[in-house]
């Protein structure tokens, strides 16, 4: 687990330039902490790169708006929550009648560019500090391209067209510049993984555990490919993660949701949570999601729960009979909770008595929204899923890969055949089962609605809900829009 400590260092320029990762975490005072006499020593490097992975855990990726984007606006889930104006930034999302002043939209794009400015500032000073070694001087650059280019990539799938900013800006007219356009963007992010790949060691340990690897980097990169439909890039990077990182999966896909087997076996990244240092707040150490997704006044959470991201009717009934990996993420009616009752069959906000409980840890901590389970960034499982979809039927590793995957979402032995469940060569529609799988195998970690996008099912899948054809992208936020006279509106908002 990283022990990366955790200060929150004043890197600021514009916004765009300032804060960490887990475990990381010793706080430690700002006040007098300047860019000049920062960026001296080793210390410092690190320091400035661990506050690039803090961005991850707030408000504007997992802590909120990747969960309200992800699940809710797909057709996974809906809000929830205590019905009538509770949630109300979650409700445009999910009925589609979005505003470029919703504040989902507005801290995505926010959190995602102060990570990024971060990352740009690590890029461009931790290559003048003398005062360190070489191979921590190559981690930190490649730690700081890693997650730059994840935040661009979020940011990408979104918006669309958005501003590519890799180095400082040193005055308003560097900031604020126009739109670049997606493929620029996604050319950035695979020249950042690939050279991220090449700096990052394949495992770190003790308190570098949590950090993100070469096979982390590769993995990002083989998920970028099969989202730009370059199916033979993402099929060679993701047969390496494959056959060479050394992760397996864990034998119970449960698993994959304690706190005891965090940055474990099957983990390429997460985002770094502890417990036990803020209370209310989105952009603190711990994660809300077990509070705000905890079944609503059920008393099974420090605040009674929340019961926000609601499965769908639809979803639910879609597992397949015997698929386990439904008791791991779905609270319905019936099943038991730690003080020995029972989900009703109805709660505020789900009329069919049913909850997101993936990441249910309990009365874990007294202080609020502070749970201390990480969240999945990236899982060798979706690396097999990847390969998969990217390398097609006829290709035996991708069939092995997700028929590893399908039997132990049953329970059973992944490397003995199992004709009832196992895809084969000659399966009809085999991508789309392969769509399939991963909506179950990763319900709830915020990859549906980018799912439906790049496979054209948004129209498909969300008009019900309704979606309509501009909603493929979100609105740029009015807040940025007023700072940049340069930022264009995306069509219709």
């Amino acid at each position: 687990m990283i022990t990366i400590k955790k200060p929150f260092v004043a890197l600021g320029l514009l916004g765009l330039l300032t804060g960490c990762g887990e475990k990381f975490l010793d706080v430690a005072p700002n006040d007098s902490v300047t860019e000049d006499n920062f960026y001296k020593t080793e210390t410092d490097a690190i320091q400035a790169t661990n506050a690039v992975y803090s961005e991850l855990g707030k408000g504007g990726q997992y802590n909120y708006a990747l969960w309200g984007i992800g699940e809710i606006m797909s057709d996974n889930t809906y809000t929830g929550g205590g019905g009538g104006g509770d949630g109300i930034e979650f409700q445009q999302l999910d009925n589609f009648n979005i505003t470029a002043t919703n504040p989902l939209v507005n801290r995505l794009w926010g959190g995602c560019y102060v990570g990024i400015g971060r990352a740009n500032m690590v890029v461009a000073k931790v290559p003048g500090i003398a005062n360190m070694s070489d191979a921590v001087r190559r981690r930190c650059l490649g730690e700081a391209k890693f997650l730059r280019a994840k935040f661009y990539f979020d940011l990408v799938r979104a918006y669309g067209d958005v501003p590519l900013i890799t180095t400082p800006p040193t005055s308003l007219a560097e900031a604020n510049i126009p739109r670049s356009s997606a493929e620029q963007v996604y050319n950035q992010i695979e020249q950042d993984l690939t050279e991220a790949m090449a700096s990052l060691d394949g495992a770190y340990s003790g308190a570098d555990l949590g950090r993100a690897t070469k096979w982390a980097a590769e993995g990002l990169l083989a998920k970028v490919q099969l989202t730009r439909g370059n199916k033979s890039g993402a099929a060679q990077h993701a047969r390496n993660v494959v056959l060479n990182s050394g992760k397996s999966l864990w034998p119970n896909y449960a698993d994959n949701f304690k706190v005891a087997n965090e940055n474990g076996r099957e983990s390429l990244f997460e985002v770094q949570y502890v417990s036990g240092l803020n209370q209310w707040t989105m952009d603190g150490l711990g994660s809300v999601i077990n509070e705000y997704w905890g079944p609503r006044g059920a008393g099974i959470t420090p605040q009674a729960g929340y019961g926000f991201n609601i499965p769908e009717n639809e979803f639910v009934n879609g597992y397949e009979a015997g698929d386990l990996r439904k008791d791991a993420t779905i609270w319905k009616p019936g099943d038991a909770y730690p003080d020995g009752r029972t989900q009703p069959s109805q709660l505020p906000g789900s009329p069919s008595g049913y909850g997101a409980k993936k990441f249910f840890v309990g009365k874990v901590s007294t202080n609020i929204w502070d749970s201390p389970l990480n969240f999945p960034v990236l899982r060798l499982a979706e690396v097999y899923l990847i390969l998969a979809e990217a390398a097609g039927p006829t290709d035996p590793d991708a069939l092995k890969a997700i028929n590893q995957v399908r039997r132990r979402a049953f329970g059973l032995d992944i490397n003995t055949a199992a004709p009832q469940i196992d895809l084969m060569a000659n399966t009809p529609n085999f991508t789309e089962a392969v769509i399939r799988e991963r909506r179950y195998e990763l319900a709830l970690e915020n990859d549906r609605w980018f799912d439906l996008k790049r496979t054209g099912k948004l129209a498909t899948a969300l008009t019900p809900k309704g979606f309509k054809p501009f909603n493929a992208v979100l609105p740029i936020p009015q807040s940025e829009r007023d700072a940049n006279l340069n930022l264009t509106q995306n069509p219709s908002y």
